[in-house]
């Protein structure tokens, strides 16, 4: 898909079988038409790693007027840059006509572009893996760029010269890093060298943006793959605002395919800070770095919480062993202890299995409607009373409503002085 419409595209999601087929009807109008058509891009590269694509992006010599004269229901989101979204058996699809790009003044998107013909559309692109052209009709794959060498070779390389594609859109940087971690291919040397010299540049390109691809590579199994390589490259520099560590994202690189990008953060941090005092800071420091939603920044405070918590887990008591383990975000601290200390992460399973016989979070005997109901003031404190009396249950000091509401007594007693009756 053209990068220049990101935001604007919508896919209606379809099966494999399904996207394949309208995009071979769309191309095939084209070609009919006259017009010189292949698929590109992502879904060449991704069938030529044995990878269904679920969505077809389409390069034409058609003019976005003969596209639209061809297509009349097609909507214009990008004309100016030659591409259209033509819509085929409930699935819609990027169609662009081949062009050069101009100037890349914001380092972003190019000031004009020149309708051209494929290979000077394949050049313009940028990295080998991402230039390739599908013939479908023909069954052939048009490569004018070595990209199918470069996917033997699990390579991923700059198309051209790497510091005229790096400078073009600073973007690309992270780009790089995303498909070599997705792909578990490796940056060649000199795009390598030129994502090292242009790194600083990237604190140019919007946070949101640098959050988004930042998401979509935490979130990715090969997640430890892509810290590793912002680290090596220096990326993490901009990224996250801080110094660059060389340290490897061991914890990172061990959390289960299903950990989520909160998750991957509160490892990454713990990673790169084992021996900060406040991790919460630095938190707040990624937050405004990427962009954090207000769900992930919580989400990210309360597993680094948990996890620094869990470091004094043979201390705690009962009480408090049930609440952390009864804590939305237990699982991520726990996946985390995993990757940093197998055997007290064992530990903690077996304990946790037995806490879990007489139940981690039951049902609590009173609320403050009960006290309130026997002359408790509805204060502050009443929050205290009912932590008191929950511990005492989750301790099994106390077995029914009846005992609860004795402790509740006693312990009101001594923080407000009255005589509960």
């Amino acid at each position: 898909m053209d990068p220049l419409l990101r935001k604007e595209k919508r896919l209606t999601p379809s099966s494999p079988i399904d996207a394949r087929k309208g995009a071979l009807e769309v191309l095939t109008i084209l070609r009919d038409a006259g017009f010189e058509t292949y698929f590109a891009g992502g879904c060449v590269r991704d069938r030529l790693l044995s990878t269904a694509p679920t969505e077809y992006d389409i390069a034409t010599a058609a003019t976005p007027d003969e596209i639209r004269s061809i297509f009349p229901k097609a909507k214009n989101v990008g004309e100016s840059f030659g591409v259209m979204l033509v819509r085929k058996n409930e699935t819609t699809y990027d169609v662009a006509t081949f062009r050069s790009d101009g100037e890349y003044k914001d380092h972003r998107h190019p000031t004009n572009v020149t309708f051209t013909d494929a290979k000077h559309d394949a050049m313009r692109r940028d990295f080998t893996i991402n230039g390739l052209f599908e013939d479908p009709i023909e069954d052939k794959i048009i490569d004018f760029v070595g990209g199918k060498e470069d996917l033997e070779a699990r390579i991923i390389r700059a198309i051209g010269d790497p510091h005229q594609r790096l400078a073009d859109d600073h973007l690309r940087m992270l780009r790089a890093v995303r498909f070599a971690a997705y792909f578990s291919f490796s940056v060649e040397a000199e795009t390598a060298e030129a994502i090292r010299e242009h790194a600083p540049h990237l604190s140019g390109v919007s946070k949101e943006r640098i959050g988004n691809e930042l998401r979509r590579m935490l979130s990715h199994q090969n997640r430890g793959v892509a810290a590793w390589e912002l680290q090596y490259l220096g990326l993490d520099v901009s990224i996250l605002g801080e110094g660059s560590i060389l340290t490897a994202p061991t914890r990172v690189g061990r959390l289960p395919a299903i950990a989520d990008f909160p998750t991957a953060l509160a490892a990454w941090i713990i990673d790169r800070h084992t021996s900060e005092a406040n991790l919460q800071n630095i938190a707040k420091n990624w937050r405004e770095q990427l962009l954090l939603s207000n769900r992930e920044f919580s989400a990210l405070q309360e597993i680094l919480a948990l996890h620094t918590t869990l470091g004094s887990w043979e201390s705690l008591g009962i009480a408090k062993m049930k609440r952390l383990a009864s804590a939305d975000r237990f699982p991520s601290a726990l996946a985390i202890l995993q990757a940093e200390d197998r055997p007290m992460f064992v530990f903690v399973k077996q304990a946790i299995s037995k806490l879990l016989k007489t139940g981690l979070a039951p049902e609590p005997f009173i609320t403050g409607d009960d006290l309130v109901a026997i002359g408790i003031p509805s204060t502050p404190d009443i929050g205290t009373i009912l932590n008191g009396v929950y511990d005492a249950q989750l301790e099994g000091g106390i077995t029914s409503k009846i005992d609860a509401m004795a402790l509740a007594k006693v312990i009101a007693a001594d923080i407000l002085g009255d005589n509960i009756t």
